[in-house]
């Protein structure tokens, strides 16, 4: 349930709500807002143990008025949270709340030199953080599963010479620990969108999670596997449309912009959209970039490569130096259009509220 004080409530009456709460056995999270406090009230229970909770809490000194929570994922809905969730990495970088990120590089790391010229090259073109796989989940298991730790220890060097904080992508529970020593964001692929084990570590660290959808998810699935991850103590997780397997065989998948819109209006999380992987094809990547800013994605990822004809994987998705440069040129005016658009959205929200 969403408990919404009046303005002005008191700490004292606010404590009492919160006493209240726990005396029935839920949680609660205090989220102050400009002019009214909200409690978030989630936990597991019967439907009369639960309207009991909503009838004690309702009659309260200072509270305004309760509402329940009607879907599965109470933690990242907008019922729990009104306002958009902002994700800052490394303290330097934010996504969501009007602040749109460029994630930008190669597929994997391969090596130290090609992975200092990609990132100084995507920073010079304006991305805020770099891509690159130390671990790769592969469908053969023959193809090229990442350098390991030493793709750790580059990107961190990386890092100290271009200031791009990192994202990796990590598959194993027992090396997220390892992986946070290096890196500043934990991409989870679509194949371990749904391995529990795996949400549940990530859960239990502060350091940011890429969450990508899984290309035979529904939304709902995609947003449970999130709240998995903030009941664990994580707030901090962007999501990541990476498309969906369809009837086409033409692309790689099809980028569903449809589940952008979905999943900003249902969720508060931010999230960010990968055109690289429906595209399967560099040709296509700019145009998709586009569509996902104009669907209201908070950014992107995007593969790039210095010489993807040698890439050791997905080089025909991988956009070139000069494709990126391109292609960030073309989207300038969409990400100022975009701003535009959401600042007029949310003053518009303001007043009316």
């Amino acid at each position: 349930m969403i408990v919404s004080m009046e303005v002005g409530a008191t700490e004292q009456q606010i404590k009492h709500v919160l006493s209240v709460v726990a005396s029935y056995g839920y949680q609660s999270r205090v989220e102050p807002g400009e002019q009214r406090t909200v409690i978030c009230v989630v936990g597991v229970g019967s439907a009369e143990k639960l309207s009991r909770a909503f009838q004690a809490v309702e009659v309260c000194d200072g509270v305004d008025h309760v509402v329940s929570i009607t879907c599965s994922y109470k933690r990242v809905s907008r019922e729990f949270k009104p306002s958009d969730s902002v994700v800052t990495v490394n303290g330097s970088v934010s996504i969501g709340g009007g602040q749109f990120a460029v994630i930008a590089g190669p597929c994997s790391v391969e090596g130290r030199g090609m992975l200092l010229q990609i990132a100084e090259a995507v920073k010079r073109d304006g991305a805020n953080m770099l891509r690159g796989g130390a671990f790769k989940p592969r469908t053969s298991p023959y193809a090229f599963e990442g350098l390991g730790e030493e793709g750790l220890r580059l990107l961190a060097e990386a890092y100290g010479e271009t200031g791009l904080p990192a994202v990796t992508e990590v598959m194993n529970p027992d090396d997220v620990a390892l992986v946070c020593r290096h890196a500043h964001v934990l991409q989870i692929g679509c194949r371990n969108m749904q391995n529990n084990p795996l949400l549940d570590e990530v859960g239990r660290v502060k350091t940011p999670v890429l969450l990508k959808r899984h290309f035979a998810a529904t939304i709902e699935e995609w947003l449970l596997a999130a709240e998995r991850i903030l009941k664990g103590g994580n707030p901090n997780v962007i999501l990541c449309e990476r498309g969906i397997r369809t009837c086409t065989e033409v692309t790689r998948f099809t980028l569903d912009v449809g589940a952008i819109v979905a999943a900003k209006q249902l969720s508060h999380l931010p999230i960010i959209a990968d055109p690289s992987h429906p595209a399967g094809d560099r040709k296509y990547v700019p145009a998709l970039a586009r569509a996902a800013v104009a669907a209201g994605a908070d950014g992107l990822i995007v593969e790039v490569h210095d010489n993807p004809e040698r890439a050791k994987s997905d080089g025909k998705q991988s956009l070139t130096l000069s494709g990126f440069t391109r292609m960030m040129e073309q989207l300038q005016p969409e990400i100022a259009l975009w701003k535009e658009r959401y600042l007029l959205a949310h003053r518009t929200l303001a007043l009316a509220g």
